[in-house]
């Protein structure tokens, strides 16, 4: 996170550091807060920085910088609740004045680089502590923080707001009611009355009592324009560009008789063209957008119609009685009507026609098959399920991937079950006015005089997808615009615009000042001239010129330096940067996917990019559960056998993909079924051997946890002892994970098998059963089948009789079911979470003193972590001092004995070293330091082989004696609970308890009173529970990974190195969001993490206490965990929003779970205002995710994984979310360095060439005439200085791809604005304006020399300065500042240069010939072109100009180089580009090194130590390469070094590709 000014380009240039810009501050003082210089307090966000700290590259030496602290006395206890209404309680030097000076927003302070005063790097210890102990004065006080609370909340209900609140209501009244008469309905007077009534609707739609009109249609538009709208939008959007509003006065103005000396259209046509072609580029760009829609608008949904009214509508609907007869024919087994084809015949079938979704009509009944999308709001008339059960998914509208079980209502269920009830059915149902609530409903329905409401359990939203059911009858009562999901979209989208363009509005009034200081000079001079010499010339008697025609004739003339051709070329390179943005290296094979760009308007923004704000389900992860480890009588075990399967199956789709060569049908996975490739399966259905020997990878984090056995051996060793204790308890597991879930097995006729489950999660457990020999075979009513080995190896299928099922709910947080064994016993199976299942235990009391054994070495193991890595933070380790030019990396020998160096340069080696450090700077070292700790890891002591996948069993895995202990077994059981929790996984605690007959009876009988209960069902359900959910005998654990995408956990390490802050906003519940936060590191096992909830907490002291936790700065990692019930209830307190917001962005990362799609994108808005200059990506796949994709600056799609309805809306869309670290840190970077060097070119030649125009006014009298000839003017742009800007805009690279990769601090460089900014564009204009001076003068020295004989007209003149500035341009812009130099851009410049003289040809041969100041014909050839003084004057002008642009660039590379300058230079050594594209390609692993390997790579250590790349102070040029900067957080972190705790202490040794390196 940044530390934002209000100024972003400001806050974008100042290279500082951690301490603040005030210089009242001593650099220790990092606070939380500051007194500013009026008094008065304001927060101050350490944790927020952005701004680029001065780094050393080297490979041990720490980083010059102090270590952030906060020397605060903090109030605690009661003194801690913050009484924001209290007045006494307020900072006392808060003034009125202070208020109308501070912002709405809190102003993020940057710091100031240590390294002007101390440039050396060793850091005076001694006065760091007395600059300690002179700033604990400055403490962090809760009454200041108050103070700040009250003065934003006042702001927030100040005059400003009150005049925008008086202005929006005005707005509305007038121009939303009154003009485009858009009047807001008014509430129902109950709600919203359907009738179910077959068919009626179809002719004679519903009324809606709101508006007196029909309901809305079943039509949506998620594109910005009408038909209606675009004009006057599109026209708005282009004007509010103060350029094209300038350029329209300056048209007006020349339309105007006898102003304008260039003429009267010059302007005004092609400012026509141009916003002529930017509103046809965004109208085409929003169009793709509508046809999209139209994909959704024209799907086809079945309705029931008995009076045939679709068939009098034929040509509307062919088209989608094609796309259903192609369904039919996919699937031929769902034809039927199942249940309500029991009284409906063939004949009868025509009764249900096909219509398009945006055909539907509220009132409407609606049939969906097995897989189908909801087409409207509906409610549940019936379902094929069992028990009337239908299972929805609703992972599109809340990120949720269990399935939710809907059922239709008693009264309706028993009624609409057949084809004639339902046309008999004469029900009235009663529901609520559209709203955005996605988690409640309010409704009723009445039948025959008995009414009954109507809950959540009977509506299904749009958006959502039937699965596991084979048919559902549904009523339509909410369409269109009104279903709830798009109730939470975002109204009334506008066109986003770069930020880039906020800095360029103001560059435009800076130059309309510079126009009018030139006109206002001008007429000066021109009043000076007519005094001292037009009143004596006789020949210009009473040709006086009024003064308007003088002020606005010198406006026209020097309008061009804002050049209009700007924004023609801007679009153009636009393009170009748009068709080489279809990288191959964002392409994914798999789904055959490409990245797409809806959008060119804001490329550059993906350069410049803060906050991340991404989609769990679908975009961070796969939604596939997967079985990866499990924990049985004190041993753990891996599970990958699904790995090497997923591997076949993917290298099978890349060989259809290849031979078909076309893109598959884009759908919607279903996530909790089963494929047909997962379930080929051979007779007999158990094999009795696994071979899967190959390497196999999981996005699981395996570096975090202990090497464990595989289940192969596992199973192998239950087969060999299959009579010892571990055995016995082995198969009692696996048999709990084989009966205890609901899901049910399905066979294909071609005998596959696959698996309905209502969540993945049991999914995988099933799965994971099969593999590990018990499958399910088959669940007829109450009872299953499982077919498995017996211990003598004999297939067997035994059946087991389901009695009772306790269903899961996040209150119990388990999930039992009571059995009937094949020998009659009765078991209790259950299934929960550890917090809850311990207690339930038989051995509770034990259980629970494992369990807090385990915590506490857990909670000592994360100290450990945490102060490690603030010791990375604080900096502690003394500096090195490797700065002789003997160390330096550019040496080309080395003395080095390792035969790998000898093949390499010293630089490649250290750059590596120094790379791979950076990449393992957060990993944990659990491995390292477990033995510090008590806990015995007998079994986990294993072979190589084993670990290798053999199937050899090595003897001391298991240990039996262990097995019979079950305080060991509890205590290795929580211990591997913990250890995979770490990892990222959901973990699960298995139990069983057998009981008797009797006991089963008694409690049947209060269950089945519970079950049956009209008052408080649910919660005597749960009291029933409890009685038999007791004393059970712990069974094991298993762990389920929530399968990642490919390259998520790297792609979000490379963002936070790269300064970019990810947040996470899922509508998936607390615990699984914190999950996946763990293993895409998000959050780390160090990290604390901060959970609100408006339930349990008190929101105000809670946020205080965490504000003071994270400003002191001793925490290493924080993490925020908000749901949006808290969210929803921090909205509604304006102080409790300031503080929330000033807490969120002080956190490294948020996660925001149970959010609505509305508090998505409202939290992307809270953002963008609390950091104004911050710029914000939103990123996800589903629909859910629109809102807060058109909310960000820049929206970025998931294609392939819910569907099209987020990448269809979006700015951009990629197939991957690891795709999103090279669209960024690769062509972000180069798209936004083009456009900014693009303008600051344009803006340069403009400079160049018309000041010589302004100097020459001195000459001729201050008349407006103009030193250059009129065609070679009108051209200037157009054919000799336009390809140089385009080309540099289109091409231009200043790293390579795999630089920007292997480094991903380097993407500050758009962060802090370094390419565009003010004072970069003033620069410039200062080098133009130095550059003009000198082309003039020396070409006006030259003729002002001139013999009368040579030809001293004007035209010679004007065409000298406007041969060197073309020359000078060209050379300057493709030369000087292109850095990526191909064959296009040595073609582009010799098409400018050379055609400048061919265009000079061209017009001395066709010209007029004609008396006047310009005498054309034929000068160029036969009067000044031959001329070698000519030649020489202009020779030496390109010269005198490039030598002073050459020594401007030296002495800024050698005593000021930016990042870009060293690693140009770095990138120019040889075997530095194999090593970046090593880097850029993967991550390093840390192991642990051993004795052999350390004794040997003692003496190479040495050496490398002293091959840091630091160099010595005094050296220059590329050796200063102790200058680069590299972001504050990693800055810090960099300067770990693990296992040790000084400057020469070992590294761990990192393994790359075949290289082993010592870091």
């Amino acid at each position: 996170m940044s530390n934002y000014d209000d100024n972003p380009e400001r806050a974008g240039t100042s290279r500082q550091h951690f301490f603040p810009s005030d210089s009242n501050f001593s650099p220790a003082n990092t606070g939380i807060g500051e007194e500013r210089r009026d008094g008065t307090w304001r927060p101050r966000r350490t944790n927020t920085n952005n701004s680029a700290h001065r780094v050393r590259f080297s490979v041990d030496s720490p980083y010059d910088e102090v270590p952030r602290r906060i020397n605060a006395a903090i109030h605690t206890g009661a003194e801690s609740r913050m009484d924001f209404n209290d007045p006494s309680q307020a900072h006392t030097s808060s003034s009125k004045a202070a208020e109308s000076r501070e912002g709405r927003h809190v102003g993020y302070v940057l710091d100031r680089s240590i390294e002007r005063e101390n440039p050396r790097g060793s850091i005076d210890h001694g006065k760091r502590s007395q600059d300690t102990d002179d700033t604990s004065r400055d403490v962090f006080r809760l009454d200041n923080y108050r103070a700040w609370v009250n003065r934003q909340r006042k702001r927030a209900q100040g005059p400003r707001a009150r005049f925008e609140e008086l202005f929006n209501n005005y707005y509305q009244k007038w121009i939303i009611e009154g003009l485009l008469r858009q009047r807001p309905l008014p509430p129902s007077r109950d709600g919203r009355h359907i009738p179910i009534s077959a068919g009626a609707v179809r002719k004679v739609p519903l009324i809606d009592e709101r508006s007196g009109n029909h309901y809305a249609s079943n039509f949506i538009r998620s594109s910005r324009y009408t038909k209606w709208s675009f004009v006057p939008k599109q026209l708005y959007f282009q004007f509010s560009k103060l350029a094209n509003f300038y350029f329209l006065i300056i048209a007006v103005l020349q339309l105007i008789p006898g102003l304008s000396t260039t003429g009267s259209y010059t302007t005004l046509i092609p400012l026509l063209v141009f916003v002529s072609i930017s509103m046809a580029k965004e109208g085409y760009d929003d169009y793709r957008r509508y046809i999209l829609d139209k994909t959704e608008n024209l799907a086809p949904a079945w309705v029931l119609d008995p009076d045939g009214t679709v068939e009098k509508a034929p040509c509307k609907t062919r088209r989608v009685g094609l796309t259903m007869k192609k369904r039919s024919r996919e699937r031929p087994e769902e034809e039927g009507m199942t249940e309500l084809q029991t009284i409906a015949e063939n004949k009868e079938e025509s009764i249900w026609k096909t219509i398009q979704w945006q055909d539907l009509r509220v009132g409407d009944v609606v049939r969906l098959r097995r897989d189908d999308s909801v087409p409207a709001d509906i409610i549940i008339l019936h379902a094929t399920g069992h028990n009337g059960v239908a299972y929805i998914e609703t992972m599109a509208l809340d990120g949720e991937t269990n399935l939710k079980s809907k059922q239709a209502c008693s009264l309706l269920a028993k009624r609409c079950d057949t084809i004639e009830n339902l046309r008999n059915c004469r029900a009235e149902i009663v529901s609520e006015d559209p709203n955005a609530d996605l988690y409640n409903f309010e409704g009723r329905v009445t039948l025959d005089g008995e009414t009954r409401p109507l809950t959540m359990s009977d509506v299904v939203y749009r958006g959502s997808t039937l699965r596991n059911t084979d048919e559902l009858i549904g009523l339509v009562i909410n369409t269109g615009e009104e279903c709830k999901i798009r109730m939470n979209a975002n109204k009334d989208v506008g066109a986003k615009a770069p930020k880039i363009q906020g800095l360029l509005n103001r560059i435009v009034i800076l130059l309309v000042l510079v126009v009018l200081t030139l006109t206002v000079g001008c007429m000066g001079g021109y009043y000076v001239w007519k005094d001292a010499y037009e009143k004596h010339a006789p020949y210009l008697k009473d040709a006086g010129v009024p003064f308007a025609h003088i002020w606005f004739g010198f406006i026209i003339a020097f309008n061009t330096l804002i050049p209009l051709s700007l924004y023609v070329s801007l679009e153009i390179i636009k393009v170009g940067q748009f068709i080489l943005l279809g990288d191959v290296e964002m392409y994914d094979p798999e789904t055959n996917t490409p990245m797409v760009v809806n959008t060119t308007t804001i490329l550059e923004n993906l350069g410049q990019v803060n906050y991340i704000f991404s989609d769990k389900t679908g975009t961070l992860t796969e939604n596939k559960m997967r079985f990866r480890k499990l924990s049985v009588a004190g041993t753990a075990w891996l599970h990958d056998m699904d790995i090497e399967r997923d591997q076949r199956e993917s290298k099978a789709r890349l060989f259809k993909h290849s031979r078909k060569g076309s893109r598959p049908i884009d759908g919607v996975t279903n996530a909790n079924v089963v494929s047909d490739g997962d379930e080929r399966l051979e007779t007999p259905l158990i094999n009795d051997q696994h071979q899967f020997n190959s390497a196999r990878a999981s996005s699981a984090r395996p570096e975090h946890s202990q090497p464990i056995p595989k289940t192969e051996a596992l199973l192998d060793y239950i087969r060999q002892h299959p009579n010892t204790t571990f055995s016995t308890k082995a198969r009692q597991f696996l048999l709990c994970v084989a009966l205890c879930h609901t899901c049910l097995p399905e066979v294909k006729e071609n005998g596959e098998i696959s698996f309905q489950a209502a969540s993945p999660d049991e999914l995988a457990l099933v799965q994971a059963a099969r593999d590990l020999g018990y499958l399910l075979i088959d669940r007829p009513a109450q009872s299953i089948r499982l077919q498995f080995h017996s211990s003598e190896g004999e297939l067997v299928t035994e059946t087991y009789e389901v009695l009772d099922v306790i269903e899961f709910s996040s209150k119990r947080k388990r999930m039992s079911i009571v059995i009937r064994m094949p020998d009659g016993r009765v078991c209790v199976f259950c299934k929960g979470a550890d917090n809850v299942m311990i207690a339930r235990l038989r051995n509770a009391l034990l259980a629970k003193k494992k369990a807090s054994a385990v915590e506490r070495r857990a909670s000592k193991r994360k100290s450990v972590e945490a102060e490690r890595a603030m010791s990375r933070l604080s900096g502690t380790y003394s500096p090195r001092n490797s700065m002789s030019k003997h160390n330096s990396i550019f040496r080309r020998t080395s003395r080095r004995k390792s035969a790998e160096v000898n093949r390499r340069s010293v630089m490649s080696d250290d750059l590596d070293t120094w790379l791979t450090r950076r990449e393992t700077l957060d990993l944990d070292d659990a491995v390292r330091y477990d033995e510090d700790f008590s806990t015995p890891r007998q079994s986990l002591a294993l072979s190589p082989v084993l670990l290798a996948g053999s199937n050899e069993v090595y003897e001391g895995t298991v240990d039996e004696s262990i097995a019979a202990d079950d305080g060991a077994i509890f205590e290795r059981c929580f211990q591997h609970i913990s250890e995979f929790a770490s990892e990222g996984l959901r973990t699960l605690l298995f139990a069983y308890r057998y009981i008797s007959n009797e006991e089963y009876e008694e409690w049947k009988a209060v269950y089945r009173t519970a079950t049956t209960s009209l008052v408080d069902r649910q919660q005597r359900v749960e009291e029933a529970a409890e009685l038999i959910e007791k004393d059970f005998d712990l069974a094991g654990a298993s762990a389920i990974e929530d399968k990642l995408q490919q390259g998520v956990p790297e792609t979000i390490e490379k963002l936070r190195r790269a300064n970019i802050k990810v947040w996470m906003l899922t509508g998936d519940k607390r615990e699984t969001a914190i999950n996946i936060a763990h293993s895409a590191r998000l959050a780390k096992p160090f990290s604390e993490v901060y959970i609100l909830d408006a339930t349990t907490d008190d929101l105000q002291q809670k946020i205080t206490s965490t504000l003071i936790d994270v400003g002191r700065g001793t925490v290493a990692h924080s993490v925020l965990v908000v749901d949006g019930h808290t969210l929803g209830v921090i909205e509604k307190d304006e102080s409790l929003k300031i503080m929330f917001y000033d807490l969120a962005v002080r956190m490294d990362s948020v996660i925001c779970c149970r959010a609505s799609p509305s508090q998505k994108a409202g939290l992307v808005q809270a953002i963008r205002e609390t950091v104004p200059s911050s710029l914000t990506l939103a990123i996800g796949d589903g629909s859910n995710d629109i809102a807060m994709i058109q909310a960000s600056h820049v929206g970025i799609g998931i294609s392939g994984r819910e569907g099209l309805q987020a990448a269809r809306v979006a700015d951009y869309s990629i197939a991957q979310f690891r795709f999103l670290q090279r669209l960024l840190l690769v062509h972000g970077r180069w798209m936004y360095l083009r456009t900014a060097k693009y303008i600051l070119a344009t803006f340069w030649k403009e400079l160049v060439f018309y000041l010589i125009q302004a100097q020459y006014q001195h000459w001729n009298g201050y008349t407006g005439t103009s030193i250059y000839e009129s065609w070679s003017l009108t051209v200037f742009n157009a054919l000799f200085t336009s390809l140089p800007v385009i080309l540099l805009g289109i091409f231009e690279k200043d790293l390579k791809a795999e630089t920007l990769l292997a480094v991903p601090e380097l993407y500050s460089f758009g962060q802090r604005s370094e390419a565009f900014n003010f004072k970069k564009y003033l620069s410039w204009m200062l080098s133009g304006a130095v550059d003009t001076v000198i082309i003039y003068m020396m070409v006006y020295g030259f003729f002002r020399g001139i013999l009368f004989t040579e030809d001293n007209s004007l035209f010679p003149l004007g065409q000298l300065a406007f041969t060197v500035a073309v020359i000078l341009i060209n050379v300057k812009i493709l030369v000087l500042e292109c850095h990526h130099k191909t064959v296009i851009i040595l073609a582009g410049f010799t098409i400018s240069v050379v055609g400048w003289f061919v265009w000079n040809l061209f017009i001395g041969a066709i010209h007029p010939l004609k008396v006047g100041p310009y005498i054309v014909r034929g000068a160029f050839i036969h009067e000044f072109g031959n001329k070698l003084g000519w030649w020489a004057t202009a020779g030496a002008t390109i010269a005198a100009v490039l030598a002073l642009e050459l020594g401007v660039t030296a002495l800024q590379r050698i005593y000021f180089p930016r990042d870009q300058h060293l690693w140009q230079e770095i990138e120019r050594e040889g075997g530095v580009s194999e090593v970046l594209k090593e880097h850029a390609a993967e991550e390093g692993r840390v192991t642990t090194p051993r004795g052999d390997e350390q004794a040997d790579n003692e003496g190479d250590l040495e050496q490398q130590r002293s091959l840091s790349p630091i160099l010595s102070e005094g050296s220059s040029g590329r050796e200063r390469l102790n200058n680069l900067y590299i972001p504050a957080r990693s800055a810090r972190r960099s300067r770990w070094i693990p296992g040790s705790a000084h400057a020469g202490g070992r590294g761990p040794i990192i393994h790359k590709g075949n290289r082993i390196q010592t870091a």
